[in-house]
């Protein structure tokens, strides 16, 4: 058990954490509110944009401005248009990412792309797999927004990911070089860290999977806090993340 008595602010992940599909989990609403916006949320999301993701928790009655959310999707587009301005990319991901791919002046392509990126694909086929697998082959380098293979659902459900479905192109593939931006790879915490403007010793990742989010957050060099049923860190109005209670789960 450590003491969080330094902590001023969180890093926050979303499924599993502060919501199941579309809904709130217990102790969510309070514990962002109690935060009094010292948090960033940080989520392998590979669908939505920040101002899409905003706009949808706020619908659920949870605030969270898009200047507070990272998002492992747009941030791994973010990525590629600063590292290969103007790419020829093939996108395997959701609408909004094609069109947050095209603000950041990256060309969406069908044939011949330098870059395969990976999000949730809802439209995930065999003829995309196809298309993805031979440009892959033919040397454009493969992107993938993170490796989760699941993210959780109502009822105990299970929903494919973005690693469920490289899964898939790798299989078509073999063995080749890729790149994954989300947790547990530091680019969101980093990217959280940044907005939060704090320095690492005083911040609490706060997160559901203790694969991602621990692993992550610890090779980071974060202290993390695993939520389980809900149960979220004790904290006050003017000090969040206070010592937690002994039986809630802490790792140094």
């Amino acid at each position: 058990m450590g003491s969080l008595h330094d902590i001023q602010g969180c890093l926050v992940d979303l499924d599993g954490t502060l919501v199941r599909g579309r809904q709130v989990l217990p102790g969510a609403h309070a514990f962002l509110e109690r935060l009094g916006g010292r948090f960033v949320i940080v989520s392998n999301d590979a669908e939505h944009t920040p101002l899409e993701l905003s706009r949808g928790l706020k619908r659920l009655g949870l605030v969270a401005e898009q200047h507070r959310i990272v998002l492992a999707g747009a941030t791994a587009l973010d990525e590629i248009a600063r590292r290969r301005p103007r790419a020829r990319i093939y996108i395997m991901a959701s609408k909004s990412l094609m069109s947050h791919a095209r603000d950041r002046d990256l060309v969406p392509v069908q044939e011949r792309p330098d870059i395969v990126f990976l999000g949730r694909d809802r439209h995930f086929s065999y003829e995309r797999l196809m298309v993805a697998a031979n440009a892959v082959r033919d040397g454009a380098e493969l992107v993938a927004a993170n490796p989760d293979l699941v993210h959780p659902g109502p009822d105990g459900a299970v929903v494919p990911e973005t690693g469920a479905l490289m899964a898939a192109l790798l299989a078509c593939t073999g063995p080749v070089p890729y790149r994954i931006i989300g947790k547990p790879e530091p680019a969101l915490f980093e990217a959280g860290l940044a907005l939060l403007g704090l320095p690492k010793r005083v911040v609490l990742m706060v997160g559901d999977n203790p694969a991602t989010d621990g692993e992550g957050a610890r090779g980071f060099g974060l202290r993390y806090f695993e939520v389980r049923n809900g149960i979220f860190p004790a904290i006050a109005a003017n000090a969040p993340c206070r010592d937690a209670v002994d039986m809630l789960a802490f790792s140094a």
